[in-house]
């Protein structure tokens, strides 16, 4: 028989501590198995993301040296070592390769004559949402360049506005093809200080300040501020 504790509080407590036991004892015995399978997950996807994070930093290494590779052949005029390359690259899931890979295809393009890829890559570069907005510009700036002679002043006005503006990274060549389709359109008044500004700016290439130096002169506005920052 047991034998009742003459403390009531002592009693109490150990009724307590048995019903907490027997409270455990049952969990377990219900969910036992249904914790330990969900730590297993969570160990499983803990690992799972540490193993994505690293292959996905070491297929960002491999693209990196494939891009790095493919612009060396460029350099040394290999092309058709790089052209399959670039073409491989271009699908790659991290934007900055797959940009880089497919303006410098687009160069290529460009380089070897065939103006008509060269320009239908740039206008899908342009307006691929997805790229990082530096890849965007660029092939804008160089879409616009190979389509100049061929669209209308207003459309290389408009289309370049966002980037002719100074501080801009693009502003000297955006605002240098402005100002020429200003010429164009027969709008001197208005063509001569987009000429001064871009001879004016320190940010600008020295060889594209010269010529806007150059234009604004025969514009009959004075740059020669700009040109002596040179």
């Amino acid at each position: 028989m047991a034998i009742v504790p003459q403390n009531s509080d002592a009693f109490l407590r150990e009724v307590d501590d048995e019903l907490r036991r027997s409270r455990m004892a049952g969990f377990w015995r219900r969910w036992g198995i249904a914790v330990a399978v969900a730590a297993v997950l969570v160990l499983a996807v803990a690992g799972g993301l540490l193993w994505w994070r690293h292959n996905r930093t070491v297929q960002a290494g491999v693209d990196s040296e494939r891009m790095v590779a493919a612009l060396d052949a460029v350099e040394r005029g290999d092309l058709p070592a790089a052209a399959p390359a670039l073409d491989a690259l271009a699908k790659s899931p991290r934007d900055g390769i797959s940009g880089a890979a497919r303006l410098t295809a687009a160069d290529v393009a460009f380089s070897r004559g065939d103006r008509a890829a060269a320009l239908a890559a740039y206008v899908a570069i342009a307006g691929d949402a997805d790229l990082p907005a530096p890849f965007r510009d660029a092939a804008l700036i160089r879409q616009t360049l190979i389509d100049f002679d061929t669209v209308p002043p207003a459309t290389v006005i408009a289309r370049l506005k966002p980037l002719a503006v100074a501080g801009k990274p693009w502003f000297g060549s955006a605002a240098e093809l402005t100002g020429m389709a200003h010429v164009k359109a027969g709008q001197l008044a208005q063509a001569g200080p987009i000429f001064a500004a871009i001879a004016a700016d320190a940010q600008v290439p020295d060889s594209l300040r010269r010529r806007a130096v150059q234009m604004a002169g025969a514009l009959g506005v004075d740059a020669s501020m700009g040109e002596e920052e040179q």
